[in-house]
């Protein structure tokens, strides 16, 4: 979709996006899934057949693209037909691939402990223990506000996180007292202009902007080098991590879900799968074995009355 000639059709479909509130993330997404399907076409995509579409994903296939990118990519191709064309037809042939259930992986609270202890500064405690303190996602700690730490009630107010909902989050002393040092240390060179409860607790390098993701991602991967984390992880494991070491310490798997933000306790539920506390306090039939076996008591009858 990179032409000229298709230009409105790209336009339509921004509208069609921005009609039903789809992020910018996600728009950009759709967008460029299209011009993949464009670019192998060869053409505009509102000329595309059925055939079209079974050779797009074939090809996608023996690419060696990967199933969620499959997926991604086909969404939007998808979206693009079934709303902007209205070509239920063709939306009809497209089809998903259930992706393999992986076990999320998570740090042990040593190796969290030990990531924490070496971040390089304030800044950098201070953004990791937001995610393992509170469970947030990367893009839900760079985008906090002044306006969202209630000290009074000891919460964070995360909103229109993923899905578009909001919740609240626990904040411990801890996580309260390295927020109050971040603000005292942290540079107000952005702040003209600004009421206090719209500023950034982690403003970027552009004006009016928060820091990235990518620069938080950058942050948490130096200190697991520096921490000799060995594991792959990501910062999302800071998530992770969080859900299951509360599950391993005995907290209701529904409270979990509603801090994590979870619509489906399916989803939290995968977190039994890795809680390492757990599996391990599990006495093995094998070890039952060599036992000695105990012997029934024998139930004492009362005398029956004369």
């Amino acid at each position: 979709m990179s032409t000229d000639a298709v230009t409105p059709l790209r336009h339509r479909m921004i509208e069609d996006m921005s009609a039903r509130k789809l992020c910018a993330g996600t728009q950009r997404g759709h967008i460029h899934s299209c011009k993949r399907f464009a670019l192998f076409l060869n053409r505009s995509p509102d000329t595309a057949t059925t055939e079209d579409i079974r050779r797009f994903q074939l090809h996608l296939a023996e690419a060696g693209v990967s199933i969620c990118n499959r997926n991604r990519i086909m969404t939007g191709v998808r979206f693009l037909f079934r709303v902007t064309l209205r070509r239920l037809d063709l939306a009809a042939e497209i089809y998903h691939i259930r992706e393999p259930q992986k076990i999320p992986l998570v740090m042990s609270p040593d190796e969290t402990r030990r990531l924490l202890a070496v971040a390089s500064n304030l800044k950098v405690r201070t953004l990791l223990s937001l995610g393992y303190g509170c469970g947030l996602r990367a893009s839900e700690v760079v985008r906090l506000k002044v306006k969202h730490i209630d000290s009074a009630q000891k919460i964070i107010r995360v909103e229109q996180s993923k899905g578009r909902k909001d919740r609240n989050v626990m904040l411990s002393p801890e996580t309260l007292g390295l927020l109050r040092q971040w603000w005292k240390a942290r540079s107000s060179r952005y702040d003209a202009g600004t009421p206090v409860a719209e500023r950034w607790l982690f403003p970027g390098n552009r004006r009016g902007k928060p820091m990235t993701t990518r620069q938080l991602s950058r942050l948490f991967h130096q200190a697991a080098e520096a921490a000799g984390i060995k594991k792959a992880v990501t910062l999302h494991a800071l998530r992770h991590s969080f859900a299951t070491h509360l599950l391993e310490r005995g907290t209701d798997i529904r409270i979990i879900q509603a801090l994590l933000g979870h619509d489906k306790l399916e989803t939290t539920a995968r977190y039994t799968r890795v809680a390492t506390g757990m599996i391990a306090g599990v006495e093995s039939p094998l070890d039952l074995l060599s036992q000695p076996r105990k012997k029934p008591r024998k139930s004492r009858k009362d005398p029956l009355p004369a």
